[in-house]
């Protein structure tokens, strides 16, 4: 059984997405880290920073654009998709909130260098781009995710339980039939041995009476034949 994360490609897309931004969060601290801490704007350390955190960004920017087709192409007909409009709605702030975000760390990209001077005084402070409640809206969303997920999961493993129940019930229904079934054919055998044991017990039966009746026969008629010659000779004798 599939589950709904799936069928939907727009969950498989949004979890690439959290996750990436998950992964940028720590290369975009580290990339402001370097920069107030660095004395030169072509150090080795902040240049690999730099490029670490455009590829990253780049990469994220490209599947957060397939999330902006994705809402776009479902906001004016969700039913047609199985969507609900509060559905739509939290994909719609789920990709303007990763776009804000995403649009923030560009910015600092294309922010000019003089800065980096040791004091980052002009730097913003990262905890800056979590929401303005204390807490951060994306780790929040990925716990719900991901206790959907699990939850999903959970279903699906009740789901195979409940299979296994009724393949394990319909062993049983087959194993009680089955037996049924050998007892039956005990129950035939011994009638049959029973049948046949009668059968052999009246054929020695009528053979028996067969052959007696057969050597009664043959008496008779030499009874007769010693009669008839008796009179043959009783005839002879007279005539």
């Amino acid at each position: 059984m599939a589950s709904p994360n799936d069928e939907d490609p727009f969950l498989q897309v949004q979890q690439d997405v959290l996750a990436q931004l998950a992964s940028t969060r720590p290369l975009f601290e580290s990339y402001l880290r370097i920069r107030s801490l660095s004395t030169s704007s072509t150090s080795p350390e902040l240049t690999a920073a730099r490029a670490d955190l455009e590829n990253a960004i780049t990469a994220l920017s490209e599947d957060l654009a397939d999330l902006t087709e994705s809402v776009r192409a479902v906001q004016h007909n969700p039913t047609q998709f199985g969507l609900s409009q509060a559905e739509v709605t939290r994909r719609q702030r789920v990709v303007d909130d990763a776009g804000r975000e995403v649009q923030r760390i560009q910015k600092e990209l294309k922010a000019p260098m003089g800065g980096a001077g040791g004091t980052g005084g002009d730097l913003p402070d990262p905890n800056s781009f979590a929401m303005d409640d204390g807490h951060d809206n994306y780790a929040e969303f990925e716990r719900e995710q991901q206790l959907q997920m699990m939850n999903e999961q959970d279903r699906h493993l009740d789901d195979v339980s409940q299979t296994v129940g009724n393949l394990r019930r319909q062993a049983d229904d087959m194993g009680r039939e089955l037996e049924e079934q050998r007892e039956m054919l005990e129950v035939t055998d011994n009638l049959a041995d029973r049948v046949e044991g009668r059968l052999q017990t009246g054929m020695q039966k009528l053979q028996y009476v067969i052959r007696n009746n057969e050597d009664r026969w043959s008496s008779c008629c030499i009874g007769v034949l010693i009669v008839v010659l008796i009179i043959l000779l009783v005839l002879l004798l007279v005539l």
